[in-house]
């Protein structure tokens, strides 16, 4: 069907999605017109030209695709990536470089202090492991911290890391390579020898510069162990001294699930470089994610196939993330609490009782004088809460008289692991509930964290688990940026509270030990 309303009468729309009645000639139908505002295709700099287009439609793509722009980045970030850039050039796989790299941890020896020139090539390789909420997060927290530390980011191909991205780095690649001569080091974990909590626990390791600690040379790697049972002696990664130490070690190895940079934060040697970097401390991850992780072709395709039809023509457009226990996949109290959130906070209009089957008429006339609908995307494994969703909004109608549309792009049932088609369409809906206006997010959710990280927005948390009759069914968290879940508890040197150290660092409301960054200066 066509749409002709008002001056359009007559024309043919671009759209097919609907038919609509219009009353007047004051009817708004430019919600089916193709936009016409100028989009920074490369984010105040975050990006740059030169890669080729038909290689990764979505990164010059994504800024129409999202009515919020974004912060800008701080001049001193934009010209820190492109020194980065060089650098992954200079020392990346298949450069002279690199070769002199892989030969030298072949040896088992790292670059004695005496050989190593100042423009030698240091390394850090990322594991890629668990969800893909917590393979992106990994992934950008360790291209900040090789970035901090000026080392080349390898990113581990597995599980898909290949196929979901396009490489975010002109003339290189981010991968490492398969002739990587670490065996196995995908199953590196705490009985790793060269983990380096373990060689300080056992003293092998020493910051104190003692005759020792002197005499012995550098490992030719460290592997560097931030899972959820990490020991004390890892933690010891976000103390100075520590840092300095490991500033020696050519290659690091890291495993890490989590979003560590609020730890980066309280490491005394980078804290003037994070401030100049990001003078804004709450929109960290939104610069390094909509720098780093850009949709590959067949990901683009779903998202905008899906955008057009479902998001592009809405007056308002919500996202709703639903990521519940096995055990609730059907609990009338979870939609209870994301029904009186989405209304108390007026992110969804309030429906009539069953009593009152229409809205007032002044609702109604308003409604008919072109008020457009809503349309909120809801992204959970099971299709129950969308069901019941979209149900109560068809069956009563809203005290605005708006229409309010529901849709839900998949349900896969459950979570698989390295399953392509399932991490596709995971990556996929990600990104879409980062073009929505306002996002709806469900408590340590890793999918959600990513989510309003690449989007700019500031989310209604739901709680993880089911709420009493006195708490509120959700908060508007304190920052758009995630938690870190398993952080540090303490500071390295005053054994003080993690999260009453620097303003900018808060324990996080839906894990209180965990840490997240906010934009504050003062306590």
């Amino acid at each position: 069907t066509h749409l002709y309303c008002g001056s359009d009468r007559g024309k043919k729309s671009m759209f097919q999605k609907v038919s609509v009645t219009c009353a007047g000639t004051d009817d708004d139908v430019s919600f089916m017109k193709h936009p016409t505002t100028s989009h920074d295709k490369l984010l105040g700099g975050l990006l740059v030209d030169g890669f080729d287009q038909e290689s990764c439609h979505s990164r010059y793509q994504s800024a129409a695709y999202r009515r919020n722009a974004g912060r800008r980045p701080s001049e001193h970030l934009v010209s820190k990536l492109r020194r980065h850039e060089d650098l992954q050039r200079r020392c990346g796989p298949g450069t002279a470089a690199y070769s002199a790299a892989v030969e030298q941890l072949k040896s088992g020896k790292s670059p004695a202090a005496a050989e190593a020139s100042p423009e030698a090539c240091r390394y850090l390789v990322s594991i890629s492991y668990r969800g893909l909420g917590n393979r992106i997060l990994a992934a950008a927290s360790a291209f900040l911290y090789a970035m901090l530390t000026d080392r080349v980011l390898l990113v581990d191909p597995s599980n898909e890391m290949g196929e979901l991205f396009c490489e975010p780095f002109a003339g290189t690649t981010w991968l490492l390579p398969p002739e990587f001569p670490l065996v196995g080091y995908q199953g590196f974990y705490l009985h790793t020898a060269e983990r380096y909590g373990k060689m300080r626990e056992d003293r092998v390791l020493r910051p104190d510069g003692g005759e020792a600690a002197a005499a012995a040379p550098p490992p030719a790697f460290a592997y560097i162990h931030l899972d959820y049972n990490q020991t004390d002696y890892d933690k010891l990664f976000f103390c100075d001294e520590d840092q300095r130490l490991l500033s020696s070690i050519q290659w690091l190895v890291m495993r890490t699930d989590s979003y560590i940079v609020p730890g980066l934060f309280l490491v005394d040697a980078f804290q003037d470089e994070l401030a100049a970097l990001f003078p804004e401390r709450d929109a960290v991850f939104h610069h390094l994610g909509r720098y780093l992780f850009h949709p590959t072709n067949h990901v683009w395709g779903l998202v905008t196939r899906y955008y057009r039809g479902h998001l592009a023509w809405a007056r308002r457009r919500v996202g709703i993330q639903v990521r519940v226990s096995s055990w609730e996949w059907e609990s009338p109290e979870i939609l209870r609490t994301i029904t009186s959130c989405t209304q108390d906070e007026g992110l969804l209009p309030r429906v009539l009782d069953d009593t009152d089957q229409e809205p007032p008429a002044t609702a109604a006339a308003s409604a008919r004088r072109g008020l457009r609908p809503s349309a909120v995307v809801i992204t959970s494994l099971k299709s129950w809460y969308y069901e019941k969703m979209k149900g109560m909004y068809w069956e009563r109608a809203t005290e605005s008289g708006e229409v309010v549309v529901f849709d839900q792009p998949s349900h896969e049932e459950q979570q698989m692991y390295g399953v392509r088609a399932h991490e596709r369409k995971a990556w996929a809906e990600m990104y879409l509930l980062s073009t929505t206006d306002v996002l709806v997010t469900t408590g340590t959710s890793t999918f959600g964290y990513v989510a309003q990280g690449l989007g700019g927005l500031t989310p209604w948390v739901l709680p993880r688990r089911e709420v009493n009759g006195t708490a509120p069914p959700c908060r508007r968290d304190m920052s758009m940026e995630p938690c870190f879940h398993v952080a540090p508890l303490y500071d390295c040197k005053r054994w003080e509270d993690a999260g009453k150290i620097v303003p900018h660092v808060r324990h996080c409301h839906d894990m209180p030990a965990g840490l997240k960054l906010v934009d504050r200066t003062e306590w």
